[in-house]
């Protein structure tokens, strides 16, 4: 059986909380500890720099050609694909783990994180989408899904869906158990 892989979406800049940076050098800590491959945008700047830096083990970098030149590519340890967009980004992120997770990071994580939620919602995968809540930082899209929900334009079960974790070891745990 081939090891685990876990696809994590998060910032490419660093974001004005510290404790977003600590989270995500922990994630990449936590992933190389467990022996789960971190899948990831390929970049070394910002959150998702932090993430692959921290992760001694294996790696998967993902990154689409119009990138190349803007940021720079992680290396170290890294198999890496170039995609022609970011939307092969995204499936090719996708195709290739078990598990995602999502840190804390802007429209483009958000848009990751909607497309997965949006296809398990339509029943095209079961794998866990984890929520790193890192100092309550997805509390108001939580909220936001909730008002879709109350306000009539997604079923309550779209919550069931995706998980939120206070922490790294809350994700640890999530992951350990999902990924059995």
């Amino acid at each position: 059986m081939s090891p685990r892989s876990v696809c994590v979406f998060c910032g490419s800049r660093p974001g004005r909380n510290p404790d977003h940076a600590s989270a995500a050098r922990a994630t990449g800590e936590m992933l190389a500890r467990n022996g789960w491959r971190l899948v990831f945008g390929a970049g070394d700047v910002g959150l998702m720099g932090e993430v692959a830096k921290a992760c001694t083990g294996a790696k998967l970098g993902v990154i689409p050609v119009h990138l190349l030149g803007r940021e720079r590519v992680e290396r170290d340890r890294s198999a890496m694909v170039v995609t022609e967009d970011m939307h092969e980004r995204k499936k090719v992120m996708f195709m290739n783990s078990d598990a995602v997770v999502v840190l804390p990071g802007g429209a483009g994580s958000l848009d990751e994180f909607f497309e997965v939620l949006t296809w398990a919602q339509i029943g095209l995968h079961g794998k866990p989408i984890l929520l790193l809540d890192v100092a309550g930082y997805w509390q108001p899209l939580v909220g936001l899904i909730d008002h879709v929900i109350a306000e009539g334009f997604a079923d309550a079960s779209l919550r069931r869906h995706f998980r939120v974790v206070p922490d790294v070891a809350a994700l640890e745990a999530a992951l350990a158990e999902a990924l059995r």
